[in-house]
């Protein structure tokens, strides 16, 4: 049996966990995408290695130990399996023409959070909670509202055991992870790029934690990850401004070396502080070429501690593709970021937010550019369910 690169990757700490990051509902089509991609010489191997990714005979058995999803994941669902969800979405507004069209997206978009989370469920039990969970995210559109963030939450952890809640690292939602937690509900923090919100929604963790102890809540099956979107962090136009004021050009290597230099420090004070939030490694970019050969320096650099890595295709294709070039060894704990690298970055003051731990203040959360595009991005994915179902709205009511 020859190890995939992503079997090679999780051997590099017995802690290390690799998700899915998209809808389970998905991952049979793009498999199949794939091997029909593949040279007839290396089919069968590649059909047994993703076989093994996500084992649908026996899936406690899968290297998958998670799966993370957001609302533009979720709509590709939907739109992955176009005349099933027209079905199901026109009997829904057909026995319920009471609810609103935010109501009908709400509850499609449940269905698929649901839905994936029985196939992760044999995960959960086999584990007894540790592995196996889905993250249902909140409607970003709702990223400053608490109470609403609190109750949209609560009824997706209803869905099912293993569902855990996607909260926006904004100044709002640090607080609903600190409820969320104090209900025994599981969190990842998402939206999430900088030292301060990671810090804060630690923290917030922490104290969830006390109250929950005290109210003898069971917190046996509770976990929590934070989720630090590396290449949204480093890619946003913002950097590129900010270096030309300093008249400092940065390469795409100085700029991926930022966002791991900022997850290593993120890595390093959760675990010397004893936090119960795990790091989780997202939006990772494939790069640079070095020596003639590609390398997934987001990948690499990070291999070896006890994080998660959240893979959608876009990560898992090149790593397969480059995979016999990568030899993954424990590098999260080293120091390596050059020097001079690191004297160019510390005087952009979009960077020293991200990586001094007082960089940003609560109040500036829900302002930090990647946090703005990145809201609205998720946003579209909703607007977008929403637009597909206003459409069989009317079909229906013709």
């Amino acid at each position: 049996m020859k190890e995939s690169p992503v079997e090679r990757l999780a051997r590099t700490h017995p802690d290390l966990e690799i998700w899915w990051d998209s809808s389970p509902l998905v991952y049979d089509a793009w498999a199949r995408k794939m091997l029909q991609k593949a040279d007839s010489a290396h089919r069968s191997e590649l059909e047994a290695q993703l076989a093994r990714l996500y084992n649908a005979e026996a899936p406690s058995q899968s290297i998958f130990r998670g799966c993370t999803t957001n609302p533009p994941l979720s709509w590709q669902a939907v739109q992955a399996n176009p005349d099933f969800w027209r079905a199901w979405i026109d009997e829904l507004v057909q026995t319920h023409p009471e609810m609103s069209l935010s109501d009908l997206t709400w509850s499609t978009y449940k269905e698929v959070v649901k839905r994936g989370a029985e196939m992760y469920m044999d995960i959960f039990n086999a584990s007894r909670g540790r592995f196996g969970w889905i993250s249902g995210q909140l409607d970003p559109r709702l990223f400053t509202e608490t109470e609403r963030m609190v109750h949209d939450a609560e009824e997706l952890h209803a869905l099912s055991p293993n569902v855990m809640i996607k909260v926006p690292a904004s100044m709002q939602g640090i607080e609903v992870v600190k409820i969320l937690t104090s209900k025994g509900i599981g969190t990842n923090t998402t939206v999430c790029f900088t030292l301060p919100q990671i810090l804060a929604s630690a923290n917030a963790a922490m104290e969830g934690i006390r109250l929950a102890e005290q109210n003898k809540v069971d917190l046996s099956k509770w976990r929590a990850v934070i989720t630090m979107m590396i290449g949204r962090l480093t890619e946003h136009e913002i950097l590129d401004v900010q270096a030309a004021r300093k008249n400092i050009r940065l390469s795409w290597q100085d700029k991926h070396w930022f966002g791991i230099a900022v997850f290593r420090r993120a890595y390093r004070m959760l675990t010397e502080g004893g936090y119960a939030s795990k790091m989780l490694a997202c939006s990772m970019r494939a790069g640079p070429l070095v020596a003639g050969k590609m390398r997934f320096w987001d990948v690499e650099k990070l291999a070896g501690g006890d994080i998660v890595y959240t893979c959608p295709p876009y990560v898992l294709e090149p790593l397969f593709d480059i995979g016999e070039e990568l030899n993954f060894e424990s590098q999260i704990e080293r120091d390596d970021v050059p020097k001079d690298v690191m004297e160019k970055l510390m005087q952009i003051p979009y960077c020293i937010q991200a990586y001094d731990p007082n960089g940003l203040s609560l109040e500036q959360f829900n302002d930090h550019p990647a946090t703005v595009s990145t809201v609205t991005a998720f946003s579209k994915g909703f607007a977008g369910l929403e637009g597909f179902i206003g459409e069989r709205y009317k079909q229906v009511h013709k």
